[in-house]
């Protein structure tokens, strides 16, 4: 059995080094993880893009969790082949919608995706998204897709915040991390 070759880059570092600390954002005590230097990176987007990618079994549509999900989710499916859906905040879509409501820490959210003008039935979907923190807009927007009639095989995230157990919220369905704090 073969290792991973001697010139494969550590994703995880990569994502350490560019990421961003923001004390006290968006509120006192809270260490924010920006990864907007990651994205904006050639090298960081195209290491990242190419991991997320990796975790993708035979997948028929990406599905990128608004809005740094969308970035990812194209270039993700650019890299496989396949289409990307938004799966956008709520009110951003026309009718008719498929919409999830689910907890958040201070009240709630609302995700939808397109209800109309296309089939998920049957299809696999890699759902992306840029962190994983309490699991909520995950698990809604995996809900949602089910709802549409897809296939959702595995959710793929650049970073997780651990302390938060978001992935408790997610019990069926695998979820790959390029980088856990």
């Amino acid at each position: 059995m073969s290792g991973p070759s001697s010139d494969a880059p550590d994703v995880a570092a990569i994502i350490r080094s560019l990421m961003r600390e923001v004390p006290d954002f968006p509120e006192p005590g809270i260490q924010f993880k920006d990864l907007t230097p990651v994205l904006a990176d050639a090298r960081g987007l195209a290491v990242v893009t190419d991991a997320l990618a990796a975790v993708a079994d035979h997948v028929d549509l990406v599905a990128g969790i608004d809005a740094r999900g969308f970035l990812l989710g194209a270039a993700v499916a650019t890299r496989l082949g396949t289409g990307v859906l938004a799966v956008r905040k709520g009110g951003k879509l026309p009718p008719p919608v498929h919409a999830e409501t689910y907890a958040l820490e201070y009240g709630t959210a609302t995700l939808e995706i397109p209800a109309d003008g296309m089939d998920l039935a049957g299809l696999r979907v890699l759902l992306v998204d840029d962190v994983l923190a309490t699991g909520g807009t995950m698990a809604a927007a995996a809900k949602l897709l089910r709802i549409g009639g897809a296939t959702v095989t595995a959710a793929a995230v650049v970073l997780e915040l651990a302390a938060l157990g978001g992935r408790a919220k997610l019990p069926d369905l695998p979820v790959s991390t390029l980088y856990v704090v």
